[in-house]
């Protein structure tokens, strides 16, 4: 069996990591030739493609940034569709700040 660690260091060789982001690539581009088609099938191979070119990509990371900052409730859906941790962290800090507020005693007594 393969441990966590021996995963890693093969997913960090760098021709492993070109060929992610190959294959990213390639799905970014069949889901924009699959998207003009009926049915959400696009969908199904942007989302993977993006998720692999920003595992492998500093650049791509930047503009993924860049773009959230313009974008910030696009770049909230990105988020959510790729999964990422920030994003769940983001969502349990908005919660609890949301439970204090509503647990907070009003300070008027009936």
């Amino acid at each position: 069996m393969i441990t966590r660690r021996q995963w890693l260091r093969f997913i960090d060789h760098p021709l492993v990591e070109w060929g992610m982001f190959g294959l990213g690539v390639l799905l970014i581009i069949a889901g924009i030739v699959v998207a003009p088609l009926p049915g959400p099938g696009g969908i199904f191979f942007i989302v993977p493609g993006l998720a692999l070119v920003l595992k492998t990509s500093m650049w791509a990371k930047r503009r993924y940034v860049r773009f959230k900052r313009w974008q910030p409730k696009a770049g909230h859906w990105m988020d959510r569709g790729l999964r990422r941790p920030s994003a769940r962290r983001r969502e349990a800090v908005r919660k609890t700040e949301a439970e204090q507020i509503d647990v907070s005693p009003s300070g008027t007594d009936i």
